[in-house]
């Protein structure tokens, strides 16, 4: 049969650049069918060698078809794909040979075609939020609200006709069950996976722990529903033995290894979270699983991988928790084209909803960024060889027991060492060019502008190194017998390969980097017990196309939610940024539901008459006086929150000792663990906490504990980030506002939600200060308060604006 009466054109030519990528090797791919029959995607799954692939797990569903190429041309079913295709049959899945041009094709079993999705009754899921309808009568706290019944419906019905749903839904809206009860009835009626993307734990745990469960009860559901975490969560059988195997006796971290390996025994997940004693970051990254030398299917340990058990458990559930880092970083492995066995433990899905979705860009640009460091360099570089105590050890070590007499490793070693040193002299080059600790500098950013032509030589040295020890392993590897291409020790050495050949790729790409102008090319500054090292990183300047092609295209229903998703009342940026805009208006939805409650009677916004620039020297005196006496008058109950940790720490040295003597306790961004920072604010009313960062959302503090939240500064981003820079020339370059159309939205974007941490409940009252005077002096001042609630408003100087806040606190 001629592969072209079963497979689409577009995705003919996708599979032979794929199988072309891997030498002709085997690969398996994973492929679904349009209403027609005809596979119309693939996502491949696994690689093999010249006669081998391996069966996938947990990553195929009923009606899907496993499709893998013989590369010697004879479409004739081994043994081994006869018993694979009768074990994937009897779960409804389809196996399908090709050969590697895939022009021919033999159909060793069909699937069974799915049936047609069955849509969900819009109005009998409303009926549930109606008065005395079903969440009512199991929740007694629960208040029907116009907007969660509007919301509901505007999900269900993207889920009804394939559709991508923007929608903005204010603060006390309940949008998680606006979009569970459409979700989870539909995984349920039509027997299909859903994914809830969320960018905090908190909203995990609440999705989890509360939400799901109670909406189950409302639909009688049955469906499983499983919190999904990304790979580096869980611990590696492999990669612990190896370790204690290296410590040797009197190694100090030797018994904090045993004491990993007897809780493993016992350990159902092996989950770091529930480990009942602290290990180190450092001691972690050497035990847990990796994707850069997972073996998968192929390890020794692969009966008790708990990576390989989180899989199992996820496939057989229907309703997936993930958060926006984890679905992103394995979406950019699959458009990567690395397969599932590297990719993270996320099955086959078609329908998704990211709440939380203001940051979606951020996610999306790190995880579709490429970057290495000389600590990624060293760690793939001492898995293939590295010598303790007069002993060598690493895959070549494996690798050359297997090898035929007369083929020599002894110039391994040399070769390691000479990449990792390439990486150090690259790296302490870098280091001394950017000298700020922390700091981000692009290619073009002097001082790195300027000493281009040596940093570009080592970049090449690095490359060159790179490839030469890349070339020798493979030489031998491509001289193993037959029967050893498939051990574990061989996949794996492989991957490596693979991953030092993308570094290579970067190397000349950095040193090219005029030649992608879609592509921000930079340098970040970190540091690791105070030696400082440097990470090259390769960021897109737009995320839309690859939303389009990770995302949109292979998803049939897509929701995007969150409680601040507009600016002055308009989605056109968070669209644009998001790659929406142009977008097909049949099938893009924008929607925005108002929060039920009551602003204008409930919280004052209070915005200082007599405050002097924030550039001004004297602002930050004038703020901590403020923030002294606001404090002071409202009895503790406050978050003070900031852009910088700078002003921060002065304010905090400046007010502290004075609101102590009131019996205020203050607290401070870093000086715990934010869990137990959160703990210790919001069960104490009378303390206060001063954070910046990531304390402007995701908060949770209902009720008399918070009463004042004051924004010390309109939250614009610090210009000199490398992507906002080249996004902002992308703009420019197009004739467009960068201010307009880029800060001043994000800023917009960011004090939303700042001002949303203090009406967390319908009967919250309290204060939001903004004491930076631009928003009422500058011409965009109004974009930000048109953006916010409508809210009791008091423009003053100091003095009477205090009484006004005393007025609206003590009525």
């Amino acid at each position: 049969m001629k592969a072209a009466d079963r497979i689409l054109p577009d995705v003919i030519q996708q599979m032979r650049r794929h199988i072309a990528n891997v030498d002709g090797n085997e690969v398996l791919f994973v492929a679904h069918l349009d209403s027609q029959g005809m596979v119309c995607g693939v996502t491949a799954a696994a690689h093999g060698h010249r006669s081998m692939v391996p069966a996938p797990a947990g990553h195929t569903e009923r009606g899907d078809i496993v499709i893998h190429n013989h590369p010697a041309g004879r479409l004739v079913p081994s043994e081994a794909d006869i018993q694979v295709a009768a074990s994937l049959a009897a779960g409804g899945v389809g196996s399908f040979i090709v050969d590697n041009p895939v022009d021919e094709l033999y159909v060793i079993v069909e699937p069974v075609r799915r049936r047609a999705a069955t849509g969900l009754d819009v109005t009998r899921l409303a009926e549930t939020l109606a008065p005395g309808g079903g969440l009512s009568r199991l929740h007694s706290g629960f208040e029907p609200r116009e907007s969660q019944t509007e919301m509901l419906t505007a999900v269900a019905r993207a889920f009804n006709h394939g559709r991508i749903a923007v929608l903005e839904a204010g603060t006390g809206t309940g949008k998680s069950f606006a979009y569970l009860i459409p979700a989870i009835q539909w995984a349920t009626q039509n027997e299909e996976r859903v994914v809830i993307s969320t960018a905090t734990i908190n909203l995990q745990q609440q999705l989890m722990e509360k939400d799901i469960p109670l909406v189950q009860r409302l639909l009688g559901s049955r469906e499983r529903a499983v919190l999904v975490k990304g790979r580096g969560n869980y611990l590696c059988p492999l990669r612990l033995g190896e370790a204690i195997e290296e410590a040797g006796l009197f190694n100090e971290r030797l018994e904090e290894l045993h004491s990993l390996r007897q809780w493993s025994a016992s350990s159902p997940t092996g989950s770091r979270s529930e480990l009942p004693f602290m290990v180190t970051d450092g001691l972690w990254g050497k035990v847990n699983s990796d994707a850069d030398v997972c073996t998968g299917m192929r390890c020794r340990e692969q009966q008790n991988c708990f990576v390989l058990r989180a899989r199992r458990e996820a496939a057989a559930a229907r309703i997936l928790v993930a958060n926006h880092h984890l679905l992103f970083s394995d979406l950019a492995l699959r458009v990567r084209g690395v397969g599932f066995e590297q990719a993270a433990v996320l099955p086959p899905f078609q329908r998704l909803v990211f709440d939380e979705a203001h940051t979606i860009e951020n996610s999306a640009t790190s995880f579709f960024s490429r970057s290495f460091s000389r600590f990624s360099v060293a760690k793939l570089g001492t898995r293939l060889y590295r010598s303790t105590r007069q002993r060598s050890h690493g895959l070549a070590v494996l690798l050359q027991r297997l090898s035929p007499a007369g083929q020599s490793w002894d110039a391994l070693p040399q070769r390691v060492d000479d990449v990792l040193s390439g990486a150090e002299a690259l790296n302490r080059l870098t280091v001394s060019l950017v000298q700020t600790g922390g700091g981000s500098v692009r290619l073009t950013q002097a001082p790195v502008s300027s000493f281009t032509e040596p940093l570009f030589a080592e970049l090449g040295e690095l490359q060159s190194r790179v490839t030469a020890l890349v070339d020798y392993v493979a030489v031998r590897i491509r001289g193993l017998n037959e029967e050893d291409q498939d051990r574990p020790e061989v996949y794996e050495t492989r991957q490596i390969l693979r991953r030092l050949e993308e570094i290579a790729a970067l190397c000349e790409q950095l040193r090219h980097y005029a030649d992608e102008p879609q592509t921000v090319y930079w340098i970040e500054r970190r540091g690791v017990a105070g030696e400082p090292f440097v990470r090259f990183v390769a960021s897109p300047v737009e995320i839309g196309p690859v939303m389009v092609e990770a995302v949109y295209d292979p998803f049939e229903t897509v929701v995007f939610t969150s409680a601040t998703l507009t600016v002055d009342s308009r989605f056109d940026f968070w669209t644009n940024r998001v790659g929406l805009n142009g977008g097909d208006p049949e099938r893009v939805v924008l929607a925005s539901f108002p929060s039920p409650y009551r602003f204008d009677r409930q919280v004052l916004l209070a915005l200082p008459q007599d405050a002097p620039a924030p550039q001004d020297a004297a602002y930050t005196g004038y703020v901590s006086r403020f923030v002294r006496d606001l404090l002071t008058l409202s009895e503790g109950g406050g978050l003070v929150l900031f852009t910088s940790y700078g002003m921060l720490d002065t304010v905090y040295d400046e007010v502290k000792p004075q609101l102590e003597e009131q019996g205020i306790s203050v607290l401070r961004q870093g000086d715990d663990d934010r869990a137990r920072l959160l703990g210790t604010f919001t069960a104490d009313p009378a303390s206060v906490l001063f954070a910046t960062d990531s304390f402007w959302e995701g908060i949770d503090a209902p009720g008399h504990t918070l009463r004042v939240v004051v924004l010390c500064r309109l939250p614009f981003r610090v210009p000199s980030d490398p992507v906002l820079q080249a996004r902002m020339e992308l703009i420019q370059s197009r004739g467009g506002s960068p201010f307009a159309e880029l800060s001043l939205p994000e800023a917009v974007i960011r004090l939303k939600q700042g001002f949303g941490r203090l009406m967390r409940r319908a009967d919250d009252r309290g204060v939001v200060v903004i004491t930076d005077s631009r928003i009422v002096t500058r011409s965009y001042g109004p974009v930000f308060l048109n953006s916010l609630p409508q809210t009791a408003c008091s423009v003053k100087a100091r003095d009477r604006l205090m009484a006004d806040i005393e007025s609206f606190l003590f009525p």
